[in-house]
């Protein structure tokens, strides 16, 4: 049974949960993190078009970032390390807009999260470091970000934030405006 994976939907729509099946023996591990193939059998049928890797250290929270006018549907991992990963709705036709759904991805559990466009997307880092891999449905478009307040108390996420943790977030990741001034899809 090779390559077969577990889709999950998550409470808001369009959000999945994906565990590939992993194949241990006294050597390691192989797994397949995407086979197109399964995916479509699984009813996602999204065509990837960039794969972007980043290292982050314990305490950095990057996002909630999303592109404008060419949004990305991103399908991330930790391939190092734990995030709590994070998506926000900001689709106005949606009956969740607003809302927030997340999930802990690590090395050892081999979740993938699946964020279609029209969401914020955001993580946090809480291993020591970790190594954060995506697969996007558009290119970067430099000039075309834009971002919502991590913080906002509209949205409430609750950040796994550890006692004692130090932030690290960017300068520009500090001054996004709330929901209620954002961009909607």
């Amino acid at each position: 049974m090779m390559g077969k994976i577990n889709v999950t939907p998550c409470p808001i729509e369009g959000l999945y949960v994906i565990e590939p099946t992993v194949f241990k023996d006294e050597r390691g591990y192989f797994v397949e993190t995407y086979n197109q193939n399964d995916f479509r059998e699984a009813g996602l049928n999204m065509v990837f078009v960039q794969d972007n890797q980043s290292m982050s250290v314990k305490g950095v929270l990057r996002g909630l970032h999303f592109q404008k006018q060419y949004p990305q549907g991103k399908l991330v991992r930790a391939i190092r390390g734990t995030v709590f990963d994070v998506a926000v709705d900001l689709r106005s036709d949606s009956g969740t807009y607003g809302k927030w759904f997340g999930v802990t991805l690590s090395a050892e559990n081999k979740k993938q999260f699946y964020i279609p466009e029209g969401f914020a997307h955001g993580f946090l880092v809480l291993s020591d470091e970790a190594e954060f891999a995506y697969k996007c449905t558009d290119f970067y478009h430099p000039g075309d970000e834009g971002g919502l307040l991590w913080s906002d108390p509209e949205i409430g996420v609750e950040w796994p934030i550890e006692e004692g943790m130090e932030l690290i977030i960017s300068e520009k990741d500090q001054k996004w405006s709330g929901l209620k001034d954002t961009f909607r899809f």
